[in-house]
């Protein structure tokens, strides 16, 4: 996978450098190339911004660099020869649509993704609409939130879609047991649709706490159902617009026990409606 950041803060992404994503880009499983927008402006302060037309607060990035930067980006990638479809260019911006783990795993499948990161109030519109022209164009969100720019929103996003990666994680079934999984609804996973529940690890007891028996019981069966409440319960408190999707896209039907989770973690549900 090739990945191309455009920014105004190139030094904002050295933590793609380290941990197992530093480790598969030095084995060249995934080659990146971050390149400072500034480089394609051409007067002495080097400017990136303008006032908005039409008034109000806050400066809007210019079109003409980025226009230039998205022209030699795709060029000193070699075009469109070597990339099928071409990239796909996704522009992090709290009007786009939620970034989501199905998003990662699509992201994932791209041979070459490009991001821009805008800063202030965005980039110039026009540059999203003549990108399309040329190129595929996402607008994601990773969040109801605003951000200073577009940088770390690229950070999380380029961590989501490269763990999903082969060879990226050290174990391969650590990405297909995430959190959010309703991709593959064929797959049975029990997990799938709900987010995780608590892990533990050595020592069995830690300022009194105990782990829960039943996972030093080495009943397989016992740990499994045991999991699959503990993310019930976990998904029931913490995001419940999930709970209310398991009637429909679960790929495991909700059974009597797992309703009885539920109702016991406060969370209203209908037999009829969400049984099946």
């Amino acid at each position: 996978m090739r990945i191309d950041i455009i920014t105004i803060f190139p030094e904002y992404f050295g933590p793609l450098s380290v941990s197992l994503i530093g480790k598969a880009a030095a084995r060249g499983d995934i080659t990146f190339g971050v390149h400072d927008l500034r480089g394609w402006t051409h007067d002495l302060h080097r400017t990136v911004d303008d006032s908005p037309f039409g008034g109000g607060p806050g400066m809007v990035m210019k079109p003409e660099p980025w226009g230039e930067a998205l022209d030699s980006v795709q060029a000193l990638a070699g075009g469109r020869g070597g990339f099928g479809a071409g990239p796909l260019l996704v522009i992090p911006t709290p009007a786009g649509a939620p970034f989501s783990q199905l998003h990662a795993a699509r992201y994932a499948a791209e041979p070459w993704l490009i991001f821009a990161c805008g800063r202030y109030e965005g980039i110039d519109g026009r540059v999203a609409d003549e990108a399309r022209s040329l190129m595929r164009v996402e607008e994601v969100s990773i969040g109801d939130y605003v951000l200073a720019g577009g940088e770390p929103a690229v950070l999380v996003m380029t961590e989501a879609i490269c763990r999903l990666l082969p060879g990226v994680l050290g174990n391969a079934e650590s990405a297909a047991n995430d959190s959010f999984g309703f991709g593959d609804v064929e797959s049975g996973d029990p997990m799938a649709g709900l987010v995780e529940g608590p892990s533990y690890t050595r020592p069995r007891v830690w300022r009194d706490r105990e782990v829960p028996p039943v996972l030093l019981s080495g009943d397989h069966a016992a740990i499994a159902r045991w999991r699959r409440d503990a993310a019930l319960r976990r998904t029931a408190q913490n995001r419940p617009d999930l709970v209310a999707r398991l009637a429909t896209e679960a790929p495991v039907p909700l059974d009597r026990h797992d309703l009885q989770v539920l109702s016991e973690a406060g969370f209203p549900v209908d037999g009829k409606d969400m049984a099946h």
